[in-house]
């Protein structure tokens, strides 16, 4: 038998305020939270649990690449191009900040978006092809 890392079962995430941050993943992206205290929040979205955890202010999950360009650590799948377009057209309703969606060289489109501590996220229109088979049925 051979053992292997099978997912990625929990992101962690700073925030500045866990009760306000925790609101906004819940009214925005539609998480569900799951607990919360002063210091952290557990929520379930996008198949995976992310906790919001209360850090010293100014920090974020971003980093910045040799090329001086900061950097997102997490993107998010869609089912193609008319699902990016809907949700970036939905967040841009609800008031989060986005880029635009953009060509970057491979398959699918992208877009940045920021959630209120600066944590920056992307969406790609590509969905998982091993994703899709196992919860779509070969692609609905």
């Amino acid at each position: 038998m051979e053992d292997k890392l099978l997912r990625i079962g929990t992101t962690y995430l700073p925030v500045s305020n866990v009760d306000i941050s925790s609101k906004w993943y819940v009214n925005k992206l539609g998480a569900i939270l799951n607990y919360k205290d002063e210091d952290k929040a557990i929520l379930n979205f996008a198949n995976q649990s992310i906790f919001l955890v209360k850090a010293k202010e100014n920090q974020s999950a971003n980093f910045i690449n040799t090329y001086g360009d900061e950097c997102f650590s997490i993107t998010f799948e869609v089912d193609g191009l008319n699902s990016l377009e809907a949700i970036h057209c939905e967040f841009k309703e609800k008031e989060i900040k986005v880029g635009v969606i953009e060509d970057r060289g491979h398959s699918g489109r992208n877009f940045v978006f920021y959630d209120l501590d600066g944590n920056k996220f992307d969406v790609w229109s590509e969905l998982s092809p091993i994703y899709k088979e196992k919860f779509f049925h070969n692609g609905r």
